[in-house]
């Protein structure tokens, strides 16, 4: 792409402009996308391949669910529930939400800050296809024996005397190529928003959404390499006679959880502050009211960054660990309460006498808010090490997980889902739908997962897969059964909505819901070079900034016009 050259805008003062010769021609024809470097098809393909690893993952569940839903159940094997067990949170964490992230991330980053591509399209186009051969890697370990070792692939399970199957290989590959992949698209990213903002785009003024994936990205490049590091030399051991995880030989099965959880815990960040940022630029826009405390949201964020990266061990607090180191991490984790709880009250705050919408995206949002608070009271609960004893390894751990990564990463996901559907088709998404959609995940999700507090606390440990009808276990088992059918349902209404709305659904226009920020400038769905005319960034919400601009040059005053585009502002 040519250079671009300076042109005058209504206000007099020079803008970066780019006239239609200069830009290159999208290819077309299916085969097109394969070869395809533009940020936003690559943007697509991973959110179209990520979400299917979802709803994958979500079978995997179900199917789980079923054996369980009964006691002394004989649906399932032993090793089909651990294959299960194992292939569905390997899918849920690295096949689908982190590169999910790194989709909206891709589409929307670039547009948000005014660039009109990635820093490294070649680069950007890699870390998409080395996250599908990862994923290809992983399942074609169906057709010989799938890993059994759970997805945290514990020592000295992950050894081979334990599993001699190829099983934790294919695993270990799909760590290593999804790790690649993130590595690449995290220097990518950060390259991408250090260095091509729009003229203005200070640090003050960049989206929350940015700030998220920003610090998303610092974290994937801080903690990839422990992770890369471990299952290498988990992968030695298992076929180059070294003895680092194997307590038997003098290796340590400490050593490969302390390995596991640096990169597990940041882990936990990566996948809930994109969803942060998302919940950041939702709420604004159905309240009709700026972000509560900007400057706030945007340092809570690096604040949690920082502080996800010292309480690793509080997920070994069963581990024979001095008292000493216990308390630390115990104090560490309360600690990181605090940046959560002031996003918490600011959020709050966006919403409180707003002129509320009562949107899908913004439901989402909502639900997003009291789910997550719920993950975090029960984890408050489990930073207390005592009492981490007696919960450990129980299905109160598997609900407060579920809790805070259903919670903070998949009701943002929606909300994003809903949200941006309408830049990137140019088609909006039926509300009514959407709707039935939100009611069916919400209630779905809390049948589901708020017994299994009851379940943990009565005794039940977790990767179990069957256990004796003692107590009320078998009825709260059907129960979060039950509710885990009624979630899918809800996911699978969202999934019917996409697909009709792509082709009935109403036309967008460049800005349906006279958002905030600069992606909602150009047309929907954007063309090739995203922007034919990039604005000064005078204020965080530059797109209410354009509008006023307009208003006052057709002779309204400082009234809010009908959604404005590119067309409106050129001369």
């Amino acid at each position: 792409m040519a250079a671009t050259v300076s042109a005058p805008s209504t206000t007099g003062k020079p803008v970066p402009q780019i006239s239609a010769r200069q830009v290159r021609r999208q290819p077309t024809g299916w085969t097109s996308w394969f070869t395809t470097t533009d940020h936003k098809r690559i943007g697509i393909m991973y959110l179209v391949l990520t979400f299917a690893f979802f709803m994958l993952g979500g079978v995997e569940a179900l199917l789980m669910r079923l054996q369980l839903a009964q006691a002394d159940n004989t649906l399932l094997t032993p090793q089909t529930y651990n294959e299960l067990f194992t292939m569905h949170g390997s899918t849920m964490i690295f096949l689908f939400i982190v590169p999910f992230w790194a989709g909206l991330a891709n589409y929307f980053v670039p547009l948000m800050i005014g660039a009109r591509d990635m820093a490294f399209p070649k680069l950007n186009a890699l870390s998409f296809w080395l996250l599908a051969a990862g994923g290809l890697v992983f399942y074609g370990s169906l057709f010989f024996s799938p890993p059994e070792c759970g997805w945290t692939c514990y020592a000295p399970l992950n050894q081979t005397q334990y599993l001699p199957s190829h099983g934790v290989d294919a695993w270990i590959f799909l760590i290593h190529l999804t790790g690649i992949s993130s590595l690449i698209g995290a220097i990518n990213l950060y390259a991408t928003i250090v260095n091509m903002r729009a003229p203005g785009m200070g640090w003050g003024r960049l989206p929350l959404f940015v700030w998220g994936i920003l610090i998303y990205a610092i974290l994937l490049i801080l903690a990839l390499p422990v992770i890369a590091g471990a299952v290498t030399m988990l992968l030695t051991d298992r076929h180059f006679g070294t003895h680092f995880f194997d307590p038997a030989n003098g290796g340590s099965a400490l050593l490969w959880q302390h390995l596991f959880w640096f990169f597990g815990h940041p882990e936990v960040y990566i996948i809930v502050l994109p969803g942060f940022g998302v919940i950041s630029e939702v709420l604004p826009v159905f309240t009709r009211k700026p972000i509560f405390g900007y400057k706030a949201v945007a340092a809570s964020t690096v604040v949690i960054a920082f502080l996800s990266m010292l309480v690793w061990a509080h997920h070994m607090f069963a581990t024979p660990s001095p008292t000493i180191v216990l308390v630390f991490f115990m104090l560490s984790s309360f600690l990181i309460a605090v940046p959560t709880g002031v996003k918490i009250f600011n959020w709050t705050a966006t919403l409180w006498r707003g002129a509320i919408e009562f949107k899908t995206a913004l439901l989402f949002a909502v639900g997003f808010l009291g789910t997550f608070l719920m993950g975090g009271i029960t984890g408050i609960f489990l930073a207390v090490f005592p009492v981490d004893w007696q919960l450990t390894d129980t299905y109160f751990v598997v609900a407060h997980m579920h809790y805070v990564l259903v919670g903070g990463a998949v009701f943002a996901a929606f909300a994003g889902i809903y949200y941006w559907f309408p830049k990137i088709t140019g088609r909006m998404l039926s509300e009514g739908m959407g709707k039935l959609s939100f009611w069916l995940i919400l209630i779905g999700f809390h049948v589901t997962f708020l017994i299994q507090h009851s379940i943990g606390l009565d005794g039940m440990p977790r990767r179990v897969y069957e256990y004796p009808d003692v107590g009320h276990l078998e009825l709260y088992n059907l129960i979060s059964t039950v509710g885990s059918f009624i979630l899918g349902l809800g996911v699978l209404v969202t999934v019917i909505n996409v697909a009709r709305s792509l082709k009935r659904g109403p036309l967008a226009g460049p800005d349906p819901w006279k958002a905030n920020t600069l992606e909602w400038f150009t047309t929907s769905p954007p063309p090739v070079n995203n922007f034919d005319i990039v604005p000064r960034i005078r204020s965080v919400e530059p797109m209410k900034d354009i509008r006023r601009q307009v208003a006052r040059e057709r002779g309204l005053g400082d009234a809010a016009p009908a959604p404005v585009a590119e067309s409106a502002i050129r001369t």
